[in-house]
């Protein structure tokens, strides 16, 4: 029986890319991988779509496949046969001239060490799938990158050769400046292939753990600052921490709570890197003894303010 033509396994147009295969194959390998679905048939059509993905994706099988169909494993032999009958510039469109072509390549070159592609061995190439895992970092790795060794241990299905499960360590660098919930692909470092075919991919998620000083916002940090009231008022030069170690900043005159100042370039770097904002927090000390109360109230007949004149109670 002819096996369906491996694009339409895939359902994908015989000129779709090598990303919109790759896509494809990823989304018909997670529906009818065996350990997610049980039903009848599954299995089988695991295999076909690996069987498909294994050619359309080298760019060297898939020349070979659009060529000569499922007779795409004997293009080398089929290509000197067809260049022997009829030049370098022969060319078969119709499967009955492929067929006649291919027996006589059996006929003048034997058997052996072909195998019919009706038949084949039983054993298809199947790529690895993608595997995914989370990372906590936090927020200084993001801002200096940093490294973690994950380790995996891949199901019996896909041995060591010796009927032992398999397990792999892999190195994984942060680059400096990523964000919270970014994914990292590494490609060909997911679950292995099984006869020569490629590995999956490697899907990390980032995610930044909350820190003690800093909100973080894509690559933009947010801090809160508590200053005094007569820092608010008058006016002052203070440090302020950042991921990078401190600096300088000015406050305004007349600064009120909830302000906001911007650091530029102050958050997570990039191109262009992130804000750190400045929140500002007036915090009002407590009047501990007689004169510290006196002074309060020295200020407030000096000022004769009304912060809610503007609530009309």
């Amino acid at each position: 029986m002819a096996k369906r033509d491996f694009y339409q396994v895939l359902g994908v147009k015989r000129d779709a890319s090598e990303e919109e295969i790759r896509k494809a194959y990823r989304n018909l390998a997670r529906k009818f991988h065996p350990d997610v679905n049980k039903a009848a048939g599954s299995e089988d059509r695991f295999k076909e779509i690996g069987e498909a993905y294994s050619v359309l994706n080298d760019s060297k099988k898939r020349a070979a496949y659009d060529k000569y169909g499922e007779m795409w494993k004997h293009a080398e032999e089929l290509d000197a046969a067809a260049e022997s009958r009829s030049g370098p510039n022969a060319h078969y469109t119709h499967m009955e001239d492929l067929g006649s072509l291919f027996e006589e390549l059996f006929r003048t070159r034997g058997p052996r060490g072909y195998s019919s592609p009706s038949r084949g061995s039983g054993v298809f190439p199947i790529p690895g799938m993608d595997q995914h895992a989370k990372i906590d970092i936090s927020l200084e790795e993001a801002f200096h990158g940093a490294s973690r060794t994950l380790r995996f241990t891949y199901p019996e299905s896909q041995p060591d050769g010796q009927g032992r499960p398999r397990s792999e360590e892999i190195k994984v660098k942060i680059p400096p400046g990523v964000t919270n919930g970014q994914i990292l692909r590494l490609a060909g470092k997911g679950g292995p292939g099984s006869g020569n075919a490629p590995s999956g991919d490697l899907y990390i998620e980032l995610r930044i753990t909350p820190h003690k000083l800093f909100e973080v916002d894509g690559k933009d940090i947010y801090l809160s600052l508590p200053i005094s009231p007569w820092e608010a008022a008058l006016g002052a030069t203070i440090s302020v921490p950042v991921l990078a170690g401190k600096v300088e900043m000015k406050i305004p005159a007349g600064a009120q709570a909830g302000g906001k100042l911007r650091l530029k370039g102050k958050g997570l770097p990039g191109s262009p890197a992130g804000d750190q904002y400045v929140v500002l927090k007036i915090v009002t000390p407590k009047a501990k003894s007689q004169k510290q109360r006196e002074f309060y109230r020295d200020m407030a007949e000096e000022f004769n303010y009304d912060p809610r004149a503007e609530l009309g109670v």
